[in-house]
């Protein structure tokens, strides 16, 4: 399905799970991913909450044209069709580049959000951070994103998901490139995360219940970093997950969902 943005591009979403449920779950992508992405983590929580998957602006089945769009504008993309979909109040889940969309969202429009669950998040850059976002900007630029992927697979993924892949590498790398990833809606989302400010002090207001959930090998997003964010919003509670990388829809899913699903039936305790 399609929803229309404010400037009238295509923004593509799915609903899923239990449809009469009044529970909704929203979740957001990562930077080049798309709906796809959650297919191994829905089945945790398709029987109780009904589902929203969409892919931002320059990702999966959206629009590609456009100027680039920051945070806060793809927080209004998100807002936008929670109107069109009268939800007025829903549980936010977002991983990485869509925990950082979520944060906005949890800033600008607090009524709109039960709980907040954020997956391998931080609200600041350091240089090893830049160092990385430049090497990948480069690699898209020269080599399109076939070589985008060989080099982001390692910073996104653990060594022990090399030694022992739920889905093999080859096949990962065959499915992306199936996708016919656009490197220049890529390059468009990847400024929002380059000209993004420190977020730490905005992280303050937020007052929903959060819950922040990082990989103890997250070589991209350190667990020191993402820390940050937990003491910077006061109502959350903060979780690493043992041997675990960045892409958590892909790794230790099964202990993941188990600790969302906790979090969103109970109330919130350190």
């Amino acid at each position: 399905m399609v929803h229309k943005t404010q400037d009238g591009l295509d923004l593509y979403y799915e609903v899923q799970g239990n449809l009469t449920s009044e529970e909704c779950l929203v979740f957001l992508n990562g930077l080049t991913q798309s709906t796809l992405a959650w297919a191994l983590m829905t089945p945790y929580f398709k029987d109780k909450y009904k589902i929203i998957l969409l892919d931002f602006i320059f990702q999966g089945q959206s629009s590609k044209e456009g100027e680039w769009r920051n945070f806060e504008q793809h927080a209004g993309d998100v807002h936008g069709l929670l109107n069109t979909l009268e939800l007025k109040k829903v549980n936010l889940i977002g991983l990485s580049y869509g925990s950082f969309v979520a944060q906005h969202f949890a800033v600008r429009f607090p009524e709109r959000l039960n709980k907040l669950i954020l997956i391998s998040t931080v609200a600041h850059k350091n240089p090893y951070f830049e160092a990385i976002e430049l090497s990948w900007e480069n690699a898209l630029k020269l080599g399109g994103y076939n070589l985008l992927l060989d080099i982001m697979l390692p910073n996104v993924l653990s060594e022990e998901y090399f030694l022992n892949p739920l889905i093999p590498i080859d096949t990962m790398k065959a499915a992306r490139k199936d996708l016919n990833q656009n490197a220049g809606a890529i390059l468009k989302l990847m400024k929002a995360t380059k000209e993004r400010t420190d977020f730490r002090k905005e992280l303050q207001k937020i007052k929903t219940p959060t819950l922040i959930v990082q990989g103890e090998k997250d070589s991209l997003l350190p667990v020191h970093m993402a820390n940050e964010v937990h003491l910077n919003i006061k109502n959350s509670k903060f979780i690493v997950i043992p041997h675990a990388g960045h892409t958590l829809n892909l790794e230790h899913v099964a202990e993941v969902s188990h600790y969302i699903n906790d979090f969103l039936n109970n109330a919130l305790s350190d």
